[in-house]
């Protein structure tokens, strides 16, 4: 019977693709992610702080505006980029370092969600991107230096980020149950976009007005998760190509730690959707 919610019990990540790359050495792999999770936690709480001491016209309190920023889904996965590069970093240091993860003793529901957050980092930025770009970006919203670089910042570098997750570590591609936890993720970030609206006025996002928007809310919300499931399937294509260009074609199993080998490599280290692990990285 197939059981696709089973968490296995097999060895986790034998070959250490969360934290190696097929390029970098696992030293560089984490001075990378290191400096990913510095900026982005620099630009967040810079943020913060212009934000209290530049209050906007009408606010009630300073930070008014810096707390209404939590409302919105750039600056949640801007979050989720900063803590999964901290970890990540960690996780890639202690390999470099001892040939072992903290992320290879977790419990599996552990290690499950981190290979979930993966796919929320790889594919998430790419939809803020999408919308903020093609859909809410204005001349307006370059006023000044500052919103210049924090915009450039939360809705460019976002996806150079994720771009890179997907390009360089040795990670595999995820598994396709995966796009039911996106959606799930999103239905979820709706609710608190109306739970904003009720008890603080706004709507972070105008193409959720009802009042302005009308019958097309529904049309931009459903666009939203097929836009979130084309973006998995192209991710999930440029995993798997990178994959197979790097360890087939050109034979670079990866970089790994000094005196620390791979159970094994190659294409037999896969999904089998279905299986007792199809909802974490194997």
């Amino acid at each position: 019977m197939v059981r696709p919610f089973k968490f296995g019990s097999e060895l986790w990540d034998p070959s250490h693709r969360f934290e190696t790359s097929w390029l970098l050495p696992p030293y560089v792999l984490f001075f990378c992610r290191s400096v990913f999770s510095l900026y982005a936690f620099t630009t967040l709480f810079f943020v913060i702080g212009w934000s209290c001491t530049h209050p906007a016209e009408g606010s009630s309190y300073a930070c008014e505006d810096a707390a209404a920023n939590f409302s919105y889904f750039t600056t949640l996965t801007y979050w989720g980029i900063a803590f999964y590069f901290l970890f990540s970093s960690i996780h890639t240091f202690s390999y470099a370092r001892w040939q072992s993860a903290p992320l290879d003793s977790w419990p599996r529901p552990l290690q499950a969600l981190h290979s979930l957050f993966y796919t929320t980092i790889t594919t998430f930025p790419f939809l803020v991107t999408i919308v903020y770009w093609g859909l809410l970006y204005g001349p307006e919203w370059f006023p000044t230096q500052y919103r210049a670089w924090s915009n450039i910042s939360q809705h460019a570098m976002n996806s150079m980020f994720a771009l890179f997750e997907i390009i360089i570590p040795r990670t595999n591609p995820a598994p396709w149950l995966h796009i039911a936890f996106l959606i799930v993720l999103l239905a979820l970030y709706l609710s608190l976009a109306y739970l904003t609206y009720h008890t603080k006025g706004f709507y972070t996002y105008s193409f959720l007005d009802p009042g302005k928007q009308h019958s097309l809310v529904a049309a931009y919300v459903f666009g939203i998760a097929i836009a979130i499931i084309m973006i998995f399937a192209l991710v999930w294509g440029l995993i798997w190509t990178r994959r197979w260009a790097t360890e087939k074609k050109l034979g670079m199993d990866g970089k790994f730690a000094r005196g620390a080998h791979p159970t094994w490599g190659g294409e037999n280290e896969r999904y089998e959707m279905g299986s007792p692990t199809a909802f974490a990285h194997k």
